[in-house]
């Protein structure tokens, strides 16, 4: 089956075509963004991304436009925002770890063991699978095709778990940040 017509079945939500253009693009999305990242993790969490926003944005592709150009496009894009999100997340930790400093110089500040252990708590309220994910990546530092042989489920599956564990973990740390600073 060639390319256009994969295109075409994916902007109507062929999931069999998304599978394939998945396969065929992942490891060029994949060393596209080790130009602009280091870190595996990151990497992987960028591909990962990429390929959901290409899902939500299938009815975007133009079919008479280069498709891999649109994934890059994606790619440079999900890089940038993610950067962007970082700096200004460090630079609203600094802020008020400024203020705080200044106000409550006598004051202890958020002890690493006190984050540990509402991470721990979060982690806990994880759904049992999302835990299982989180702890083989991050602590034990499997990349995700390792955890899904091990898990006996999908690449797929593995990143749509991480991707869950990771978005209610940033937000519950960067609530409890906040308010325990």
């Amino acid at each position: 089956m060639n390319e256009e017509t994969l295109i075409i079945r994916l902007k109507k939500g062929d999931e069999q075509a998304f599978s394939i253009l998945y396969k065929s693009y992942w490891m060029k999305i994949y060393n596209f963004a080790r130009l602009y990242l280091t870190s595996s993790d990151d990497i992987e969490e960028i591909v990962q991304e990429v390929f959901i926003k290409l899902w939500e944005a299938k009815h975007l592709i133009d079919i008479e436009q280069s498709f891999e150009g649109f994934l890059f496009i994606i790619t440079r894009n999900t890089i940038f925002n993610q950067s962007r999100k970082r700096l200004n997340y460090s630079f609203l930790k600094l802020t008020v770890l400024q203020s705080i400093e200044k106000s409550y110089e006598d004051e202890d500040h958020l002890e690493l063991s006190d984050l540990k252990r509402h991470l721990s708590t979060l982690i806990s309220q994880l759904p049992a699978r999302q835990q299982e994910v989180f702890h083989l990546s991050r602590e034990e530092h499997l990349t995700y095709a390792q955890i899904a042989e091990k898990l006996s489920i999908s690449e797929k599956t593995v990143e749509y778990h991480m991707t869950a564990a990771l978005k209610y973990l940033r937000k519950n740390l960067y609530l409890f940040s906040l308010f325990n600073l």
